[in-house]
């Protein structure tokens, strides 16, 4: 199922050495299986689960002084942590952001119960090498892939406030997602998982995330007109401004109306009660104590209505507390269940 890169490297004796770099593992089996206990129901989450890193990665010095775990003896008690809110919510699909690459998938799915198999395709954000996976207990029906489109930005009508240097616009892309197909009954499923750029309001990622979310309208039509339907979720870095978070954060990007396709997609934050519309934590005042002016809902799951009309519940789930020093991770996780 593995993909590994490898380089080659010339020690100083002359010799070459084989280096692994991270694995990936976008391909399903040849005969998908479902193992879930129950068919008629499907929970999904999804999940930032802050840094995933066990194998270092230099670039970013994680585990180390770039990401939130110091050394990995850390990571690795973070691991635990989030296997343990995985086990507690006990989902059939979860989309995780934040993740180095397949290793780390399958120490998680190690300390779950047996039923998940990780996918992942790695992105292009070389800087963090953070990407986004999957556990899942439905294997797709399609390898993962991704779509290498760019955009120019500022998009037109964009209210960002992007200026550029001496007013020219850029090209961008989506660095961190993948594209897979599931099949649930009757139900074919195209399932985009992203994440988008971070800093909401910040004009040039503004600018960024509106072109990288044209990347996934794009995909979500093709899918639309073949007749799927489609969830289009992840860490989108970006609030809804018809739907209100807890905080009733105001988007200046047009990203959550595109990732609708035209209300072709619809969220699911309208089943959770406004004060409950929370799914990250950022320490605006460096205290290191969370206060409710301080969460922001970030993470979304958007879904085409007949979908919808199979939404049994949605929940952000806050069973822990943010603060310096946690294990947990700084993201909330989002739960949509569903009745097929």
């Amino acid at each position: 199922m593995y993909w590994l890169n490898f380089s080659l490297v010339l020690s100083s004796l002359g010799l070459v050495l084989v280096l692994a770099s991270d694995t990936q593992c976008p391909n399903v089996p040849t005969t998908p299986s479902d193992r879930r206990s129950n068919k008629t129901t499907f929970r999904l989450m999804q999940y930032n689960v802050e840094w995933l890193f066990t194998d270092y990665y230099s670039n970013a010095q994680c585990p180390g002084s770039g990401c939130a775990w110091s050394n990995q003896s850390q990571a690795l008690t973070h691991m635990k942590s989030v296997a343990n809110v995985i086990s507690n919510l006990n989902p059939d699909y979860v989309n995780l952001c934040e993740v180095e690459g397949c290793d780390e998938l399958d120490e998680l799915v190690e300390q779950l119960d047996g039923s998940y198999q990780p996918y992942l395709i790695k992105g292009t954000d070389s800087a963090t090498g953070q990407n986004v996976g999957i556990i899942s207990r439905v294997d797709p029906n399609v390898n993962l892939y991704r779509d290498e489109t760019r955009y120019t930005f500022p998009i037109p009508g964009s209210k960002c406030g992007y200026t550029g240097a001496s007013g020219t616009s850029g090209t961008s892309g989506t660095s961190k997602h993948y594209i897979t197909e599931l099949k649930l009954g009757e139900y074919s499923i195209a399932i985009i998982g992203l994440h988008l750029l971070a800093i909401p309001t910040d004009p040039t990622r503004c600018a960024e995330r509106e072109a990288q979310a044209l990347v996934a309208q794009q995909v979500a039509s093709k899918y639309l007109t073949a007749g799927y339907e489609v969830i289009i979720l992840g860490d989108l870095n970006d609030y809804d401004g018809a739907v209100l978070d807890a905080n009733k954060s105001v988007p200046t990007s047009q990203v959550l109306e595109i990732l609708k396709v035209g209300g072709k997609l619809v969220t699911t934050n309208t089943w959770i009660d406004q004060d409950s519309r929370y799914t990250n934590w950022w320490d605006k005042d460096s205290s290191c104590v969370s206060t409710p002016n301080e969460f922001t809902m970030i993470d979304h799951i958007l879904v085409t209505p007949r979908l919808a009309n199979k939404i049994k519940s949605v929940f952000v789930y806050h069973g822990y507390e943010e603060f310096c020093g946690t294990y947990n991770s700084d993201h909330y996780p989002v739960i949509v269940d569903f009745e097929l």
